[in-house]
């Protein structure tokens, strides 16, 4: 395992980005297991904590992806999580994000993502982002623009467990 991979902090004006653990299960619990948030996830809803630290061990053991969860500076609050994993199709790196129901429309999805894109840019050499949202949710396609990213065309995607198909919106940047 890379240990340095599991130990990066970034932080921005309101968040700080860091590892994920498996003590975070309860809080992260709050947003995965909320239909609202999981509706346009391609994880399913979460229905035990259980399953979270099944999914948080996966996490800290996984070296192709950079996860991260993103706590609120103000009061030290888990609200979310998101991550940019190693080049995708064609040379893109991919990156995604969620919160819980209550922090959306605050900026915070933009400000995290920002800051993932550019340590990605910094650190990694990375240069072209890629993204997708399911179609609906129109707020993660404005995300994806103030981060400089330009919709591309649509797709679709699946749920892990195979349940339901969506149309996505894909975006791409190159930086």
């Amino acid at each position: 395992m890379e240990d340095s991979m599991h130990n990066i902090k970034l932080k921005t004006e309101r968040l700080l980005l860091r590892s994920l653990t498996v003590a975070d299960a309860n809080e992260v619990f709050e947003w995965v297991s909320d239909e609202r948030v999981s509706r346009y996830m391609v994880y399913t809803t979460y229905t035990s904590i259980n399953q979270v630290r099944e999914w948080l061990a996966f996490v800290e053991k996984d070296t192709s992806t950079y996860h991260f969860g993103f706590e609120r500076l103000s009061d030290g609050k888990l609200i979310g999580s998101g991550d940019i994993g190693t080049a995708e199709k064609n040379g893109y790196w991919g990156f995604g994000y969620n919160l819980c129901y209550d922090c959306w429309g605050k900026g915070y999805a933009t400000e995290a993502a920002k800051a993932m894109i550019e340590f990605a840019r910094k650190n990694l050499g990375a240069t072209h982002f890629s993204s997708s949202h399911a179609e609906p949710n129109i707020a993660s396609g404005h995300v994806m623009e103030k981060c400089g990213l330009h919709f591309v065309g649509y797709g679709e995607f699946k749920k892990l467990d195979g349940s339901c198909k969506m149309k996505s919106a894909d975006y791409e940047g190159v930086f």
